[in-house]
């Protein structure tokens, strides 16, 4: 059996040695902590488009079970919240055992140091918690926050029988944790919108916070911030990374159509918006402040934009296959569609900068964008 994991385990360590900035270090920590452990006997493999999510069952089917445990495939073990059942194969995913590749990219950018205090968000499974504790080493602290109690129980569950030096502690892991702080690392594995602070402010000085940041806006980004001794937090965004929202910051749902919309012409094609690159979808969110995303149907291709601070405020710009005219609907006052072209332009002002060329600060008061260097904010 133990050839067998161990055969399993250098495959998928064969995939994320493809990734150039893997360093050995992360490799190591993957090689000795296997996923297995942490997944559940029944859960659902979520390979994302085109392929379609499918119910892994250890006990039915080993063989699927083991080969998609041990492939790139993230896998979500909790839906709705816990409120549907995990066979039901369909609902909101609000846990999960991440992409190895993506869990991968955020340690190496995260980089902890034997001896780390570290604090987690989101402790999901318990393998990333198990991860840090293997890089923090035995005289390393490691602690997990969840927000459910009910994942905080199996996670803590999975990190005993792993043998894992992990504290699990159920609570809002927007506040941190400040009775064990100062922190030397922050690692959060749910996406945000806003960077709380509680996170800069219980780092030392010289401390790194990594986190998904999800603007909601097309491609979402890994961030990197070097915690200041002013107490102000600075970095740049070295990377895709896509998580479930935490649950403080998850959108609200848009308004109904009531009828009351205006539609008019556009000469943007809604592609243009939405299939931006992501340096171009970081500085739209950073200018205006909106979410967007889209939809690809037989013979439309959509994109939506919306206003997070009222719902009745949204937008859908629509190419329909074989016209060359393209419409926009617009619900509220707000002129988002304006907006959000108006500030893609910008960026090809700028010449088109890449999301490497992007940078946040965080401070008590909030947080800003800035293109090159901190003293070119964009928004916030």
């Amino acid at each position: 059996m133990e050839e067998a994991v161990a055969l399993h385990v250098e495959r998928l360590i064969e995939h994320i040695g493809g990734f150039d900035d893997i360093q050995g270090f992360v490799i190591e920590a993957i090689r000795a902590v296997p996923r297995h452990r942490f997944i559940p006997d029944v859960a659902l493999a979520a390979p994302g488009d085109p392929a379609q999510p499918f119910v892994i069952d250890r006990e039915a089917d080993p063989g699927t079970w083991w080969d998609t445990v041990y492939s790139h495939c993230p896998i979500v073990t909790q839906l709705d919240d816990g409120a549907t059942g995990i066979r039901a194969g369909a609902g909101a995913y609000t846990s999960s055992s991440s992409a190895p590749s993506t869990v991968a990219h955020l340690l190496q950018l995260l980089d902890p140091e034997p001896d780390d205090r570290v604090l987690e968000v989101g402790a999901g499974t318990g393998w990333t918690a198990a991860l840090l504790a293997h890089l923090a080493g035995p005289y390393g602290s490691v602690t997990t926050i969840e927000i459910d109690e009910v994942v905080a129980e199996r996670a803590a569950e999975n990190l005993a029988v792993a043998g894992a030096h992990a504290q699990v502690v159920a609570g809002d892991g927007a506040n941190g944790l400040p009775g064990r702080a100062p922190y030397d690392r922050v690692h959060v594995t749910c996406g945000v919108r806003t960077i709380p602070y509680p996170w800069i402010e219980q780092c030392r000085p010289g401390g790194v916070v990594v986190a998904p940041y999800c603007p909601g806006f097309g491609d979402d980004h890994a961030l990197r911030l070097v915690r200041m001794p002013d107490g102000t937090a600075m970095g740049r965004f070295p990377g895709h990374a896509s998580y479930m929202m935490m649950r403080s910051q998850r959108p609200g749902p848009c308004a109904a159509d009531d009828g009351s919309g205006l539609s008019r012409p556009t000469e943007v094609h809604p592609r243009t918006i939405g299939l931006a690159p992501p340096g171009a979808d970081l500085a739209m969110a950073a200018i205006t402040g909106l979410y967007a995303h889209i939809s690809r149907e037989e013979h439309r291709f959509l994109t939506y934009v919306v206003d997070p601070a009222d719902p009745g405020r949204w937008a859908v710009a629509v190419h329909r296959r074989g016209e060359a005219e393209h419409t926009v609907y617009q619900m509220g006052d707000r002129p988002l569609w304006d907006e959000v072209t108006e500030a893609y332009f910008r960026w090809i002002g700028w010449g088109e900068p890449g999301r490497d060329r992007f940078g946040m600060t965080v401070t008590r008061d909030g947080q800003h964008i800035w293109l090159d260097t901190p003293d070119h904010v964009i928004g916030g």
